[in-house]
């Protein structure tokens, strides 16, 4: 069935330029980290560099939106960076990308290579439809720190993506929460792209298609499909 993806009027009316793409993928064969998945985010590494030509991550334009848009809910940008800049800012690093599993690790490429928030979730733990919303603050968000698993809570009027059973990921696309992310067992997953003006439409659409592209390399046999918002 498909997953049901809703962006509330209270997100629209925060930053009208906002729109998100969705890939879908269903019988993925996921693992640990490889050859193949560790050149995916070289090269990822390796066209930031190309495209920034010097300048520091926070200075692409569509990474300023997401600074503007952070900063509207009350976020300070500085401090908590949207996923494709703290990414982004890693690749620059002499440390560079982690890698984390195959499907991660492809999804954090098209993250890096075209400076666009990209999460992956695993759509076998998601309960019911999920929605982009502004928090009441009372929505549980599942951590583990230390090894020990705790709940947390957004702020009141943060950005979050949340299912029947709470947040999934807090601060729009900050920090995903451990109950639906990817692990080495996922094999039905749901990607999203999300973008904000000056991005394009054709820009967003081009990341998804590389990134389905990249998906179906990985899992040959997967059944993949990109929607866009309806």
């Amino acid at each position: 069935m498909t997953l049901t993806l809703t962006v509330s009027d209270d997100v629209r009316t925060l930053a009208p330029g906002f729109t998100h793409l969705a890939v879908e993928a269903c019988g993925l064969v996921n693992g640990p980290s490889n050859e193949d998945s560790s050149a995916l985010l070289d090269d990822a590494a390796r066209r930031l560099v190309e495209r920034l030509d010097g300048r520091a991550p926070h200075e692409d334009p569509h990474v300023a939106a997401w600074r503007d848009a952070y900063a509207a809910f009350g976020a300070k940008p500085s401090r908590t960076r949207n996923s494709a800049e703290a990414l982004a800012r890693r690749a620059l690093t002499e440390t560079g990308l982690p890698r984390i599993n195959l499907l991660v690790d492809a999804y954090n490429a098209i993250s890096v290579a075209h400076l666009v928030p990209v999460g992956g979730e695993d759509t076998d733990r998601i309960k019911g439809a999920m929605r982009l919303v502004r928090a009441t603050g009372q929505e549980p968000f599942l951590t583990v720190a230390g090894g020990e698993e705790g709940v947390e809570h957004p702020e009141p009027g943060e950005v979050v993506w949340c299912d029947d059973e709470g947040v999934t990921c807090r601060r729009w696309n900050w920090r995903q929460g451990v109950r639906t992310r990817l692990t080495e067992e996922s094999v039905n997953a749901v990607f999203l792209l999300e973008s904000l003006t000056p991005m394009t439409i054709r820009e967003l659409d081009a990341a998804g298609a590389e990134l389905a592209e990249t998906l179906e390399k990985l899992s040959p046999g997967a059944r993949i499909t990109v929607r866009t918002p309806e």
